[in-house]
This record gives C-alpha cells, structure tokens and sequence, in this order.
C-alpha cells in the first residue's frame, strides 16, 4: 500500500475521554437521524442498528473533487451514447455471454425488446462514477514534480444501479458537521461541500413521471426479497412524497410484479387497476444468486411496458464491466466524445483496464497478470462489490481459467493505490473508544440523465458520497460490513 498520506482535518490522536463522550454522542444522533441499517445476523423490521461512519470527514484535495463534478454530465452523456450504440454493446459483449449467464439473461430480453419494437424510448439514467485518488506518478520514478500526496485520480467504476448513498451519502456530511462542533472545530465545516444527492437524485424520478404525463400513474420501486439498507432505500420515498404528495409510489419485488402486475392493451404495465409510470431498480442481482424465472420473465415484463425504467436494460449493459473495458481501449472513445480537450479529459480518468479474450491482448493480459498478480484487480462482469479478486488470489484464478471460456466474464483492472489517511471508524457493537487507523476513500459522483436515442432532455450532476475502508481491506461495501460512510474535507493543496 502507497506511503503517501494527506492531513486530516484536526489533529489526532483525540484524548480517550473526549473521544468516547463524542462518539456515544455520535452514535445516537446516527439512529435519530436514519444513520442506520438492519442488522443481518439478527434481522427484525422493528429495528436498526447504527450504519459504519467515520468519526472526521476525511481530506480530498478540492481541485480533483472540482474536477470530478464538473465531469460527471460528460460521462452521463457518455454512458447514454453507449447504451443506445447496438452494434457497439453487441461487438464488446458477444465473448462474454458465452460465459456469464446473468448477462446473457439480460442480453436475451434487450434482443427481445428490440425485436418486438420499444414500446418507451426514454431512459432515466441515475448513474455514479466511482472514483480514487492515485498516489503513484507514471511520468517519475517517485511523485510528480508538484510533490503532493497524490498524482491523480481515476475511475474505478461507474454504475448504472447507483442510487445507493442518495441518502446516506448528504446524512454523513450533517453527522460529521455534528461531530466538529462538538469537538469545537465548527469553523471547518465550510470545507465539507454541500451534498443535495438525495434532492437530486428524486428529482430524476419525478421528472420522468412528469415525461411520463398520466395523473393516476404510480412509481414502482423494485427491491430485494429482503432489504438491509432500508434507511437509505425509504429515504427517497419519504422524499418524493414530500416534495409531490400526489406520487404514489409501490414497492414490489419482481416476484411480486410477477403475481400482481400485468400489461393492458396500450403495453402500460398495471399494478392495482393504476398504470406505472417509473420503474426504479433499488438494487442489482447477487451475482451467486439469479433470480427464478418468474423473476426474469417480470424483469421482461416491465421492459416491455411503457413505462420509463432506470436503469433500462441497455443502460444496464451499458453498466457491465466489459463495456468500461471496452471504452479505455485505444479508439473506443473517438465513437462518443468529440475530439478535443473533452475526449483527453475522460481518457485521462481511466486506469489499465484489459480484456481477457482468447485473442493475442487477452492473452499478454493473462501473462501480466500472473507475473506481476499484486498490480491488478480482477472484476466480474456485474455491478457492485464483493465478488472482485486481489493479490494472490488472482494469480490463482487466471491459473485456473487460462485455458477456459470463464475467463471472458472477468477484465483486469490495474491497482488503484490511494494516499492514506488517518481516522476512526465508529461501528455498531464495536468498543468505545474506537481505535485510530489508517483508512483509504473512494469517491462517488451521483448524475441524472433522461433521454431517448435522438434527444437528451435533462443532463446534470446531483450530489456525492464518500465510502472509506481499511487500508489493508480490499473489499469497501458498507453494507457488508467493510466500509465506512464519510464525506470528503476539501484541502487545497
């Protein structure tokens, strides 16, 4: 892990007694104010239990935060250019649905729909770029000449299932600020950026259930069997209902959707004797875990209805790992972003991504990636995380696939290694006081975009969120456990 370290925000070690009289404070301001999740091991609808924060906002240098939010509308524009390019999805994915049968379930309903002719041609698009600061310098043998902690930032993902944070993300900068002022550090909290993502993110949905223009419509949310992250999930309904009461808004899931909704004779799709105007996907597929058939053939259901989805299924295939391969390949970009500056500014965001293919690149891949298994992450084809491979463990597995089809669902991301930085983690059930540790951040850039193939109608960005983890933990979800929520201290540097 990189060596390089930015400041954080106050000095610390903070005392022992300060330290758990702020976080016991901390810790019921969390559960008063939806700072929560349920608990896994022992799951009640009754109950929450405090979601992982981080004690102090953590530093981001504020030219790279300025310069990732002024870039998301651009790759919005990006993602929906590709998810309307057929030729493009079918030529990077066709290796890949030999081999991945979740994708090749979604290719198969996208062919159908196309097929069939689209009943709705507007998409709302509520993506997230995910993005780290990289501490090593490609142009020196050290750091770059400016001498700062980091060289750049790049892109680990972005995703098109990515409303997750939309409240949590706003909710940790207000925690945090709660947190300053007790320590009597108020004054800093100028430095933590405005977070608007749940605000923006529902302005979306209600925005296209305005495109959408049927009174008695309703939007559908579709989530899990079983939801942990409720307090983030809820919160866009209570937010929606607030801004426009007249919204009525469902939540089903697709086995529900199988068994309750169905198509009328104008392809609307009816829950309840009422038309659905948006359907929004809380959440993706596991990727251990397909769904049944009763599952796809709803998920076919709705994308056969009129009503507008986020994501569609080509803005899902458009979200897969091969596509974000596709794109940082030499060329790829020329297709969607005019030449100038622009183009240099995306091509710059992207780290090494490589493909896997039994061709001659997926082959030197291979090569690199075992001699060298430390520098790389290997990715499979799906959002979210928990399923990625580290260190060893991908030397192990390309050993094991060199001669199978399998390694086609994966691509090869070269190692991001952010600065560290210092900081306390307060988790549930954890000792008091929590320990100081060195902590890595991922940033995330919340955009909306609505459009259809011939026009874009609305193209902004709408917030963001900041994940932190363990230095030495290779996995960050903060569902599962790993990371902790947090929201960035701007540092000019």
């Amino acid at each position: 892990m990189s060596q390089s370290r930015l400041a954080s925000c106050i000095p610390l070690p903070l005392d022992n007694k300060a330290l758990s009289n702020v976080v016991e404070k901390a810790k019921d301001w969390a559960l008063m104010h939806g700072v929560g999740m349920r608990d896994k091991a022992h799951f009640s609808k009754d109950t929450i239990q405090i979601a992982p924060f981080v004690l102090l906002p953590s530093p981001f240098p504020r030219t790279e935060f300025t310069k990732a939010v002024d870039l998301q509308p651009v790759l919005n524009e990006l993602m929906h250019k590709v998810s309307h390019d057929d030729e493009f999805l079918e030529k990077t994915l066709q290796n890949a649905l030999e081999v991945d049968d979740f994708t090749a379930k979604l290719y198969n309903i996208w062919i159908k729909v196309r097929e069939e002719g689209i009943t709705q041609p507007i998409s709302l698009g509520m993506l997230r770029s995910d993005i780290m600061l990289e501490s090593r310098c490609p142009h020196t043998e050290n750091q770059c000449a400016k001498h700062t902690p980091y060289c750049s930032w790049k892109q680990v993902e972005i995703n098109s299932i990515a409303s997750g944070f939309g409240h949590l993300g706003p909710v940790s900068r207000e925690i945090q600020s709660y947190i300053l002022r007790q320590l009597g550090h108020g004054e800093l909290i100028k430095n933590m950026p405005e977070n608007r993502a749940l605000s923006g993110l529902c302005s979306g949905i209600i925005e296209a259930y305005d495109m959408f223009g049927v009174p008695s419509a309703v939007v559908l949310f579709v989530v899990e069997e079983v939801s942990y992250n409720i307090c983030d999930q809820r919160f866009h309904e209570f937010e929606i209902s607030e801004k426009r009461p007249d919204i009525m808004i469902y939540r089903k899931t697709l086995n529900e959707i199988h068994e309750e909704a169905e198509l009328n004779d104008k392809k609307q799709l009816v829950i309840e004797g009422r038309p659905v105007a948006v359907v929004y996907y809380r959440s993706g597929y596991e990727p251990a875990q397909y769904p049944s058939q009763k599952e796809w053939d709803a998920r076919l259901r709705v994308e056969r209805s009129s009503a507008i989805k986020c994501p569609s299924i080509h803005y899902q295939l458009a979200g897969t790992k091969k596509v974000q391969q596709a794109l940082a390949a030499p060329g790829a970009l020329e297709r969607f972003v005019a030449e100038g500056e622009l183009r240099a500014r995306v091509r710059d965001i992207f780290t090494g991504l490589y493909s896997l293919d039994f061709d001659d690149s997926g082959e030197r891949a291979v090569e690199m990636a075992i001699a060298d298994a430390e520098r790389f992450v290997l990715k499979p084809q799906r959002e979210g995380g928990g399923n990625n491979l580290y260190g060893a463990d991908v030397k192990e597995a390309l050993l094991r696939m060199r001669h199978s089809r399998e390694r086609a669902a994966y691509i090869l991301m070269e190692r991001i290694l952010p600065p560290l930085i210092s900081g306390y983690v307060v988790r549930p059930n954890a000792a008091v006081p929590p320990s100081l540790c060195d902590l890595v951040s991922e940033l995330g850039i919340f955009g909306v975009i609505i459009g259809s193939k011939e026009k874009i109608y609305s193209n902004r960005q709408v917030g963001h969120m900041l994940r932190t983890k363990l230095a030495d933990a290779n996995e960050g979800g903060v569902a599962a456990g790993l990371g902790a929520l947090d929201s960035p201290y701007l540092l000019d540097l």
